[in-house]
């Protein structure tokens, strides 16, 4: 490589430079991968979520009730787990007739809260908005 202009490499130089840069990197002992991966999964809990505003409601309320964050009523085609826009009558149950108003309360026999499967989260370190202690704590012993 010492009589080109160039010092790139291209389809003129040879590959064993390479190949022994990558025997010399394979030369460690391999980690053992006997068995199955345990995999590293997050647990993971069923909620149930206010339609209005999202609030996480608590596992004993009452389904005819209304939200005790915004106030929305709970027992109606936006909170159901059967609600879909693209349906016949906007729900995947046979009901008979369309139900105006979905944010309202309704007198549906098939209606079932809407559950969700959400990830466990451990709750991450307390952020400081203060910049400068932010910094002083990275060089704080312990």
């Amino acid at each position: 490589m010492g009589e080109r202009k160039y010092r790139q490499r291209g389809y003129q130089d040879s590959d064993r430079e390479r190949r022994e840069k990558r025997s010399d990197q394979r030369a460690g002992p391999k980690p053992e991968t006997f068995g199955p991966k345990t995999p590293r999964m997050p647990g993971t809990h069923s909620v149930v979520r206010c339609a209005g505003c999202g609030a996480i409601l608590p596992p004993d309320f009452d389904p005819t009730g209304r939200c005790p964050r915004c106030a929305f009523e709970l027992h109606s085609c936006k909170q159901c787990a059967y609600f879909d826009t693209s349906a016949k009558f906007e729900c995947t149950q046979p009901i008979p007739h369309r139900i105006a108003k979905k944010d309202s309360r309704n007198h549906c026999t098939f209606y079932a809260p809407r559950t969700t499967v959400e990830r466990q989260t451990s709750p991450g370190a307390s952020r400081s908005d203060d910049p400068r202690k932010a910094f002083e704590d990275l060089f704080k012993k312990q």
